[in-house]
């Protein structure tokens, strides 16, 4: 219930603050049904909000960093969402474990980041680890728009276009040749979405009448931001996040 209140939160801020978004092929996003893993190169801060927007009403876990949990108020909501830390430096065993569970025991399906850090182009393996023993497809999407705030702000373009689900079932092993035989189809499928979203993206911005909408829309964002967050900071004293993780992993 929190994580489908917050997505709504933060999506109507970015819509009163950008309301420029649009999503391509999500016809072939799999059905609310299927559990799936749904992987993009991470390219801002807001790309996993789109995502999940995007693929509403199914709701996700996602890995990570164990940077963004020493913020009392952030780390509670992330982890009310589903998030997971993870050592990016010393992964645990934990950090293939337990979305493989969700994978397999809930209706929830994983958000990753293959390369890792944002603007990296590199995938890594875990994804093709997790879906080859959760067994169930990869869907790739890709983010085109505005990296900074500034231009969020000042109504760039969104797009958000998604890719055919990669089927891994074919590949027997998961050692080094066949993840980079999953990474290569990944990239490649990456590389496509981004080629292709060439064709839509361009520099045309909404209406500025539409602000008279907006404006107030992002006034009452706001409110319900801040009450939000001081619910959030007593309920940090009082809600144990771990309890979703122990009920879905």
């Amino acid at each position: 219930m929190f994580y489908t209140y917050l997505r709504g939160l933060v999506m109507l801020i970015l819509w009163s603050i950008n309301g420029n978004a649009h999503y391509h092929n999500t016809d072939k996003i799999p059905s609310q049904d299927e559990n799936y893993i749904l992987v993009a190169p991470h390219r801002t801060w807001w790309d996993p909000v789109y995502m999940a927007f995007a693929t509403k009403p199914k709701q996700f876990v996602f890995m990570a960093k164990k940077e963004l949990f020493s913020n009392r108020i952030f780390g509670w909501w992330i982890r009310m969402c589903g998030a997971f830390p993870i050592d990016r430096e010393n992964p645990s065993a934990s950090a293939i474990k337990y979305p493989i569970n969700v994978l397999k025991k809930s209706d929830r399906s994983l958000i990753m980041f293959p390369s890792g850090s944002r603007h990296s182009n590199d995938v890594k393996g875990g994804v093709a680890l997790i879906a080859k023993m959760a067994k169930v497809r990869i869907m790739p999407v890709t983010y085109t728009g505005p990296m900074t705030l500034k231009g969020l702000i000042s109504r760039e373009r969104v797009d958000m276009n998604f890719g055919n689900p990669i089927d891994i079932s074919d590949i027997k092993k998961m050692n080094d040749e066949g993840i980079e035989m999953v990474a290569d189809r990944i990239q490649s499928e990456f590389q496509r979405l981004d080629e292709e979203t060439k064709q839509w993206h361009n520099d045309k911005k909404p209406n500025p009448l539409w602000w008279f909408i907006r404006i107030p829309a992002l006034i009452l964002a706001i409110i319900v931001a801040v009450i939000t967050i001081i619910f959030s900071f007593i309920a940090s004293f009082i809600w144990n996040p771990d309890k979703i993780k122990e009920k879905l992993g």
